[in-house]
């Protein structure tokens, strides 16, 4: 009879300290006493058992870590290193929303926290999204750090009721915005990132990124766009582009381009868009000048400073107007070459912009002449 692996104790208990998959804090590895009353045979199933999980990483890490140490930590690690905006999404979300939970233990989140915060947060949709995305990717790390158990995510993050949010919709620019960009009594500079907006259709960031000696070809007409300016509070950095949808060539329209033609001469800075000292626009230098943009504009439409005629305008809005336009000379120019100038993929420009393809579409007449006889 082969001998048994584990003696019993005078307590009638067989007991063995077996390695969990875990580590204690000054890294050395963490064990824990498997127990059986029954015989050591069960405490050798139970041993084996511990095993297999640990050889499958199903074993979850034993931590007090509380869940808004974790969400900090999170940030900090992954989130960090994007672009300003989005970084101070994250972190508003996790200070303001998130806080809530300060308290629990990330071992003891449940799905009536993250309800719990979608109801704090209720009367702001768009903010619920923000805490539903942010939360979610907390949890999806914890999982797979092991800090929660692989089914962790679904029993927490699935089935959580979230306010309706209808994104505002998308408009172009009205009539009086497009006269005032042609008559506002603009700085060189001013009108130069307006043009460019207007007339290419590019991101805010792209334009503040433009310096004349790479990016601007005036004898083939065309600004080359590879780069952008992205904040790290009020510091500007250059980045790449997030996807390879967004290294393109952009024709400048005639306007842009007789501009530039007299603009880039005169400038001692390399880039088109500049601070006071020649280099990279900071935010605060760029959100003073877009303030006196839209103040020229308001002016140069009949209104006052304490009239506004012009007013609740981004140059995001600019954007959409670039495209918006575009669209509307389908079939000259496809979604495809739309897509490619705006940096854009062929999908999201049909998603955006596909109540234009619906409104330029006269069926009765398309049907009748295809299949007439």
């Amino acid at each position: 009879m082969a001998k048994a692996k584990y003696t019993r104790g005078k307590d009638g208990f067989f007991r063995t300290k077996i390695w969990d998959g875990t580590y204690n804090v000054d890294g050395s590895k963490h064990r824990v006493i498997l127990s059986s009353k029954k015989s050591s045979a069960d405490l050798e199933k139970k041993v084996n058992d511990l095993k297999t999980k640990v050889k499958n990483g199903d074993v979850v890490q034993q931590t007090e870590k509380l869940f808004i140490t974790y969400a900090r930590e999170w940030k900090t690690t992954y989130k960090d290193i994007r672009e300003g905006n989005t970084a101070r999404m994250y972190d508003n979300i996790i200070e303001k929303h998130l806080i809530a939970l300060d308290m629990v233990k990330l071992s003891d989140i449940r799905r009536t926290h993250f309800q719990l915060v979608i109801n704090n947060a209720s009367d702001k949709p768009c903010t619920c999204n923000q805490i539903a995305l942010t939360f979610r990717q907390i949890i999806k790390t914890a999982v797979r750090e092991k800090m929660l158990p692989a089914g962790a995510y679904n029993d927490i993050c699935e089935g959580i009721d979230l306010p309706r949010y209808k994104a505002k919709e998308k408009r172009a620019l009205y009539p009086e915005e497009v006269e005032a960009v042609r008559t506002a009594d603009f700085t060189p500079m001013e009108r130069c990132f307006v043009y460019i907006i207007y007339g290419c259709g590019m991101r805010r960031g792209e334009v503040l990124a433009l310096n004349k000696d790479f990016h601007v070809d005036l004898k083939k007409g065309v600004i080359n766009v590879n780069s952008s300016v992205m904040y790290r509070g009020n510091l500007p950095e250059i980045k790449q582009p997030k996807s390879q949808n967004g290294f393109r060539q952009v024709p400048m329209p005639g306007f842009l381009l007789s501009f530039l033609r007299g603009y880039i001469p005169s400038l001692e800075s390399p880039y088109l868009v500049h601070g006071r000292d020649g280099d990279l626009m900071t935010e605060s230098a760029y959100k003073f000048m877009w303030k006196q943009i839209v103040r020229k504009m308001n002016r140069a439409a009949g209104g006052t400073d304490n009239l506004k005629v012009i007013y609740s305008i981004t140059a995001h809005v600019f954007r959409h107007n670039y495209c918006t336009n575009l669209c509307y000379q389908v079939p000259a120019i496809s979604i495809k070459k739309i897509a490619k100038l705006m940096g854009d993929t062929e999908a999201v420009v049909l998603r955006t912009y596909n109540h234009i393809m619906e409104e330029k579409e006269n069926v009765e007449s398309v049907v009748n002449d295809a299949i007439a006889l």
